[in-house]
């Protein structure tokens, strides 16, 4: 329990903050996104009495984690929350108008009265190996939106686009020797990766995203938790004698890794003999194609954990029953 609690909405240049205090008043705080708006926040709480706060903000884009390190590192509570619960929370309180100084007293009356649970900062080798596959994925991104160019481009910019793909193929292919030496050096990412690599139809780059954000397993308090982080759980939607919608997939999380598992998931399927045993289970028990997909796709995440947290090797005789 905390007396104090703060919530931040996060932007890229500035960081909308508000305090709530033990009366239940409200102060409000306009910093810098940056190192400096960090420090004079923390001089702020200070005044304010706050010392120490439960600290609260929405995990958007990328714009919150260095200021969440900042908090972590001087021993502040920080909890990252997924931005569809304050939604739902705003919704719940009939908030009708939205700016960032009301989204920011949102978050911290979501913070007093739900106590979220506490972010666990992931290390120095997470982080880097996080932030290489994102920069990897973005430069194939950009390589495939300059293929599509250069099939219309007139010949005035087509010598350009040409040029500029080169450079992205040098691009991605150092980065990728950069991934592998990254995970190879480091004892404990190299060991892990090991794991992950006996499970059939994982390749090094869907590895590689595994680990940057799977590699500390007790940031998850179960299996169905991890899953649920990717977006990847069931939604079920009934209602009384009269609605009852198909279940879907929520995709109320983590839109990256659900990329990332898409084609593992199709080559495990059609590819490995422990996926095509699960692919006929589920076919003969009249699942459509695409339900089975997004099933083998939540399966590698169980798989993965599994062996992460056991330490053993995958074990195809479990998977073929």
């Amino acid at each position: 329990m905390h007396d104090f609690h703060l919530g931040i909405d996060v932007a890229k240049l500035k960081l909308d903050c508000t305090l709530r205090l033990t009366s239940g008043k409200f102060r409000h705080k306009v910093v810098q996104n940056n190192q400096q708006g960090f420090q004079d926040l923390g001089v702020w709480l200070n005044k304010q009495g706050a010392s120490i706060a439960h600290v609260c903000m929405e995990a958007t884009g990328v714009y919150w984690e260095a200021v969440a390190y900042y908090f972590v590192q001087h021993k502040f509570p920080v909890s990252v929350v997924n931005p569809a619960q304050i939604k739902a929370f705003g919704v719940s309180r009939l908030v009708r108008t939205k700016t960032d100084k009301i989204d920011a007293q949102l978050i911290a009356e979501f913070s007093f009265e739900r106590k979220p649970e506490l972010w666990i900062a992931p290390s120095l080798a997470e982080q880097s190996l996080r932030a290489m596959v994102l920069r990897l994925d973005a430069l194939q991104v950009m390589r495939t939106q300059e293929l599509n160019r250069l099939d219309v481009a007139r010949d005035a910019i087509r010598q350009g686009i040409v040029d500029h793909i080169e450079w992205l193929d040098k691009e991605i292919k150092s980065l990728i020797r950069s991934i592998n030496d990254h995970m190879n050096n480091d004892p404990d990412l190299k060991d892990k990766q090991k794991l992950l690599d006996s499970i059939p139809g994982l390749g090094d780059r869907t590895i590689a995203v595994l680990l940057s954000y799977y590699a500390d397993t007790k940031r998850f308090t179960s299996v169905k938790r991890a899953v649920a982080f990717a977006g990847l759980d069931p939604q079920h939607h009934e209602s009384g004698s009269s609605v009852c919608r198909k279940t879907k997939m929520s995709k109320v999380g983590h839109t990256f890794i659900r990329k990332a598992l898409y084609m593992p998931a199709m080559v495990t399927l059609y590819r490995t003999t422990w996926g095509k045993a699960f692919q006929q289970r589920l076919a003969a028990a009249g699942k459509p194609p695409k339900l089975i997909i997004g099933a083998m796709m939540r399966k590698l995440v169980h798989v993965a954990l599994g062996v992460l947290k056991s330490g053993k090797p995958f074990d195809a005789s479990l998977h073929l029953a």
